[in-house]
């Protein structure tokens, strides 16, 4: 099964188990990831940076096409909402996607 790799939380690795979203994988796993519009790919807050992998997501849907038009997603991000994981990944939360109360590495 397929490994995520949360590196700016000191390397928190999540098993996808099925074919999910990234965010489902990542919520299911009981780690907090901001997201706003419920998974519908209707803003950026559950965007994440893709480290190694990019490869091992599913191809862009047309609402991250839109977003990188709109130069609010950049080459190197991905909305977590929008891709499905299937192989190994590393990735990291966004700066200005970080949640307050949880404690994240460098």
């Amino acid at each position: 099964m397929p490994e995520i790799c949360i590196t700016n939380m000191h390397d928190k690795i999540i098993v996808a188990t099925s074919p999910k979203s990234l965010l489902e994988s990542i919520l299911q796993s009981h780690t907090d990831w901001l997201h706003s519009c419920g998974g519908k790919g209707r803003c950026t807050t559950c965007k994440a940076i893709i480290i190694e992998g990019e490869k091992n997501l599913t191809p862009q849907t047309a609402a991250e096409k839109k977003y990188q038009a709109l130069n609010q997603l950049a080459d190197n991000e991905r909305l977590a909402c929008q891709c499905a994981v299937r192989g190994n990944i590393k990735i990291a939360v966004p700066d200005e996607n970080k949640m307050p109360h949880i404690d994240y590495s460098v």
